[in-house]
């Protein structure tokens, strides 16, 4: 049996692994939000290259740093199963927080967009000891506070301490969520949801392309 080429990367090596990623910035790198020239403050930013340095308090928060799309599903016993898009955006403008955004789409069978679906907006903001606050406002009228912490340098984990709500919202009684990196840099994440009188149980899942940063 003939020895196996050792020229280029071994697949699921380190090399490859590095090799992805260049592959991968090499179309993200110069990638980022757009930027106000005229604003007296740092301009928000989601790629490390540019803009304000990221503050030492949010290392352990340093690989989400960025913009990114992709697709998932949304199930739930309450409705119909639903492929969206997503775009998630990961930014800072200098200071021990991250500024969060999420908006989706609803797509057809055949990858077609139907329409707006669910958008968020929030800040992550780790302590210290790198537990992690996060601060959440969804378009539905339903606002939540999670608390969680970094399950390993490229995976986290938070549960909901608080959630309310508005008068015209659905009921909304806790959620799970846990954000890692996976095939050699791509964003995935599955969330957990108790709401409209069912127990905790899985509601939305997605894999995420970096798009810039």
């Amino acid at each position: 049996m003939s020895e196996p080429e050792t020229n280029g990367p071994v697949p699921g090596s380190g090399d490859a692994a590095v090799r992805a990623a260049a592959e991968r910035a090499a179309t993200t790198r110069s990638r980022n939000l757009p930027r106000w020239e005229d604003l007296p403050v740092p301009n928000d930013t989601a790629n490390l290259r540019d803009g304000a340095n990221l503050n030492d308090r949010l290392l352990a928060l340093l690989p989400l740093v960025g913009v990114w799309r992709g697709e998932g599903e949304v199930v739930y016993p309450t409705i119909e199963s639903q492929h969206f898009g997503q775009q998630v955006t990961f930014a800072h403008d200098g200071r021990p927080f991250l500024y969060y955004e999420s908006r989706a789409w609803l797509l057809d069978a055949d990858g077609k967009v139907i329409r707006p679906a669910a958008r968020e907006v929030g800040w992550w903001r780790p302590g210290e000891d790198d537990t992690i606050e996060l601060l959440l406002a969804h378009a539905t009228g339903v606002i939540e506070i999670f608390y969680g912490e970094p399950r390993t340098q490229t995976s986290w984990e938070l549960a909901t301490d608080v959630t309310m709500r508005t008068a015209t919202a659905k009921e909304v009684n806790g959620a799970k969520r846990l954000y890692g990196l996976v095939n050699n840099g791509d964003l995935a994440y599955v969330e957990e949801r108790a709401m409209v009188g069912q127990p905790l149980q899985p509601h939305t899942s997605a894999l995420l392309r970096r798009v810039a940063g």
